[in-house]
């Protein structure tokens, strides 16, 4: 509590999962299938993170959920993360966001909290996970400052993430482990991903 009675709240300030990808690979919309202990995964994730910030709100082209959470539509037809990121810009009057794919369901609080911790002492537009296997640029916070690039890009019909954090000031941040940021591509993946959801 503040000097003057106020709650100061010890949640980060705004998250956002992308859940506006075609799911192609796994065949049906991956937001929507069931998991864990929630009637759909995109559900299972903003619970997640609404423990953890503020605000959580879901990017996506509709809104095709069963519950009510916060949204920003994706008002171009086109299907990128740049275009998710340019909706949030729009839609928010936020300077920094931490954005989450829907389908990387194990990414822990710890590793969120280093993330911001590493970007209160920095400058950079982008601060991104980075595992032996590479960026992980749906782990990350943003920042306004990658606006006019995103849009530039756009504007070229340009959509690739590791394009933008070439083109803006970007900071990585080493994470290890690999299979918390393991994504659920495939119904092989999202089998997996239920067991050892079941393991704990």
């Amino acid at each position: 509590m503040s000097s003057n009675g106020s709650v100061i709240s010890s949640k980060y300030p705004v998250a956002v999962l992308l859940a506006g990808g075609a799911s192609r690979r796994m065949q049906k919309d991956k937001a929507l299938l069931p998991f864990g202990n929630a009637t759909t995964l995109s559900e299972y994730q903003y619970r997640r993170l609404e423990a953890l910030f503020e605000r959580v709100y879901i990017a996506a082209k509709s809104d095709k959920f069963a519950f009510s959470p916060r949204l920003i539509i994706e008002k171009d037809a086109r299907t990128s993360p740049l275009v998710a990121l340019d909706s949030i810009w729009k839609h928010l009057d936020e300077d920094e966001v931490f954005v989450l794919s829907v389908d990387t369901p194990f990414v822990t609080s710890e590793i969120i909290a280093r993330l911001y911790a590493v970007a209160s002492q920095s400058h950079a537009a982008a601060i991104v996970a980075r595992t032996p296997q590479g960026l992980q640029p749906l782990c990350a916070l943003y920042r306004r400052a990658t606006s006019k690039a995103i849009q530039t890009m756009l504007n070229t019909n340009q959509h690739r993430l590791q394009v933008l954090l070439q083109e803006v000031q970007m900071e990585a941040v080493q994470f290890e482990e690999e299979r918390v940021f393991a994504n659920l591509n495939y119904p092989c993946d999202y089998d997996e991903a239920q067991e050892w959801l079941k393991r704990g």
